[in-house]
């Protein structure tokens, strides 16, 4: 069995032979990414719109079993990214050792620092594209806050849209950093679902606010790594993807402002007795 999980996760000719490409990749276009964002944004501000005015009590319409089926695809979804990558980073670094210690590098400086002239291709960047694809599943999570309790938030549209972007840059610019963002972002947020999928079946949800104090967690875990990149890019002679790395460091700043505060609002909530859902 490991050897056949072994073997589909990271062996297989379609992860191996992967290449980010017009002609082999959906979604991989300037005009694709800006358009489904842009669409997102305005069928959510549509939804919200229209629901409120033809509901004017704002009472919750019934999803049924939606959300904890969607919950459950995700945790089932991430989990198989995270050993996907891990896999795969473990056979390029077993496959392509040889060559670092020819240049002085281990592979916890490769996981923070692809050298110069890394091309967004084989298996890493394969499971670095299925991750991409997931962030378009992950925004029916605002559909459904619409639809049970009318609200329509900015931090989770600007999240959302942001978390497509910057997975869109680590591809396009074979941008440094990505194999150890995938896998802290898939770990925690099988986590996340898992316990959105939990309270979603009726079972007791935690006494503290756990999804915002897991995506805590995650941010500052990239904000960790990103020192490390920017150490090495300077004692390395330089990290691939660096430019499209700088912006990617503004956006998770501003997400993680975005974050500290909502997190502030949500301490407060549950101090008066109001629970996380």
């Amino acid at each position: 069995m490991i050897h056949i999980v072994r073997y589909y996760l990271s062996q297989h000719p379609s992860v191996v032979n992967f290449r980010w490409s017009h002609s082999q990749s959906w979604g991989n276009t300037w005009f694709f990414l800006f358009t489904s964002i842009a669409a997102y944004v305005i069928f959510s501000l549509f939804l919200h719109l229209f629901l409120c005015l033809l509901f004017r009590n704002r009472r919750p319409l019934p999803l049924g079993p939606i959300p904890a089926v969607h919950s459950l695809s995700m945790v089932l979804i991430s989990l198989t990214i995270f050993t996907g990558i891990l896999l795969s980073a473990a056979a390029e670094i077993r496959e392509t050792r040889w060559f670092w210690r020819r240049n002085k590098t281990t592979a916890f400086q490769w996981l923070l620092c692809f050298p110069l002239g890394t091309r967004p291709s084989g298996r890493v960047f394969f499971w670095s594209y299925i991750f991409y694809l997931s962030r378009f599943l992950h925004t029916l999570r605002t559909f459904f806050s619409i639809l049970r309790r009318r609200r329509l938030s900015f931090f989770q549209l600007f999240n959302h849209s942001i978390l497509i972007f910057m997975s869109f840059l680590w591809l396009e610019f074979s941008q440094s950093f990505q194999v150890l963002a995938i896998l802290f972002t898939t770990l925690l947020y099988s986590a996340v679902y898992g316990y959105r999928f939990w309270t979603a079946i009726g079972l007791p949800s935690a006494c503290f606010p756990f999804v915002v104090s897991c995506q805590i967690l995650l941010l500052g875990c990239h904000v960790v790594c990103h020192v490390g990149v920017l150490l090495l890019h300077f004692m390395k002679g330089g990290c691939n993807g660096i430019g499209a790395w700088l912006f990617n460091s503004v956006l998770n700043a501003a997400i993680l402002f975005l974050f500290l505060n909502f997190y502030v609002k949500v301490h407060l909530k549950n101090r008066n007795g109001v629970k996380e859902t």
